[in-house]
């Protein structure tokens, strides 16, 4: 998942700290991705385009209301991006929203974009008719953690399992 474990808040000459004002929500478009990528690989530390690439084709340029790829924009740059979709009845759950990758450019960071695109992508799930929202990350990701936990979410009722198959 494309979540940060990055607490820093450095910045950048070139990639000046945007203001939530200053930011624009919009779906994401093909020539984001270049700005996605950079973004996930600084944050994660791992190149991953084919797999940004697999995920616009499924959830890029609103080609369903369910899925929604989402870029916030600042000075003309993309400077974070939110995924995610509404999943019918898995685990027994009625259908609900479900947000798999949300960051923020680490230079960007507090000045509300974190918030504004969560809250896009959360709008977008309660026109698709769903009025519930979750995601899941891992329990040592304390920066977004502590994001979500500020957006007002909390533990739900689901407990994930694992099992290790390299055995």
């Amino acid at each position: 998942m494309p979540w940060s474990r990055v607490t820093s808040s450095a910045r950048s000459a070139d990639r000046p700290r945007a203001g939530a004002a200053e930011v624009a929500i919009r779906p994401a478009r093909r020539g984001d991705l270049e700005a996605v990528f950079a973004i996930d690989a600084r944050v994660t530390g791992l190149p991953k385009r084919e797999y940004w690439q697999s995920l616009y084709r499924r959830y890029g340029a609103g080609r369903d209301k369910g899925r929604q790829f989402l870029v916030a924009s600042a000075g003309g740059r993309v400077i974070g991006f939110v995924i995610g979709e509404v999943r019918d009845w898995e685990f027994g759950s009625p259908p609900c929203g479900w947000v798999f990758g949300i960051d923020v450019d680490p230079h960007a960071r507090q000045a509300g974009v974190g918030t504004r695109l969560l809250q896009a992508i959360c709008d977008g799930f309660r026109s698709a008719g769903v009025d519930r929202v979750r995601t899941m990350l891992a329990r040592d990701n304390h920066l977004v953690l502590s994001f979500f936990r500020s957006q007002g979410m909390m533990a739900g009722p689901f407990i994930p399992l694992e099992m290790d198959l390299s055995r």
